[in-house]
């Protein structure tokens, strides 16, 4: 699954990513009006597969760097010679309101139950997800699995290798009716400027699983310890 939070900034070596608007089930919540309960699958449909646009902020330096992010489902597609799902992920990147680079990849997946395959990019990257565990329908503040192991290559004869990352996903509280649902992946494996950091990727969820606000934060080595950015939601 290529998350959006890996989304190239030319020169930056820093990355982006994007939220949805749609809801799904109500959560379930307890006496005291605290919800305990998240629907995880519909917010990752509202974060991955759904049409929406969204542009996220960061300053780096004295540098205003940006990126818009639009999300158009591209129907019923063929994957791997498999029947699949496609989601494309335009993605204009910005540094202080001159664009510097521009993406396009489309992640693909099935539904019933939500499984992502694998994604390609404007660049010829291929990758292939192994996707470890089920999306649960719910989850409760608290939980945490891993998700995906994924390989990427070159191109899609996937003769040459690039590497292999993973992802978990987790679901923390924020508010009595929020809760932070993160994707954390294990290297920036995409980005050609460093690809020994790590991106978290955190949406602010509410009972039906619309996204309210996200964060993206990179992690790169430094001299002393790791250098995060963080991008917000504008």
């Amino acid at each position: 699954m290529k998350t959006l939070g890996l989304c190239v900034l030319t020169g930056l070596g820093l990355s982006a990513c994007a939220g949805g608007m749609n809801g799904g089930a109500l959560g379930n919540t307890n006496q005291n009006n605290i919800v305990t309960q998240y629907p995880i699958e519909t917010a990752m449909l509202n974060i991955y597969t759904k049409q929406r646009s969204e542009k996220l902020v960061a300053v780096v330096g004295n540098q205003s760097v940006s990126a818009d992010i639009q999300v158009t489902p591209k129907g019923s597609m063929r994957f791997n010679n498999k029947p699949v799902q496609g989601a494309e992920v335009n993605t204009i990147n910005k540094v202080n309101n001159q664009i510097t680079d521009q993406s396009v990849a489309i992640n693909y997946f099935s539904l019933n139950p939500l499984v992502f395959h694998g994604f390609t990019d404007s660049t010829g990257k291929y990758s292939l997800s192994n996707q470890t565990t089920t999306i649960p329908k719910m989850a409760t503040i608290g939980d945490s699995s891993a998700l995906i192991t994924e390989n990427v290559y070159a191109d899609n004869s996937m003769r040459k290798k690039i590497g292999t990352y993973h992802q978990d996903w987790s679901l923390t509280r924020d508010t009595n009716n929020t809760a932070w649902f993160c994707i954390e992946t294990s290297s920036n494996l995409l980005l050609s400027y460093d690809p020994a950091g790590t991106s978290s990727e955190c949406y602010k969820i509410n009972a039906r699983g619309d996204i309210l606000a996200n964060k993206v934060t990179i992690s790169q080595p430094a001299s002393h310890g790791t250098k995060p950015v963080t991008f917000t939601s504008q």
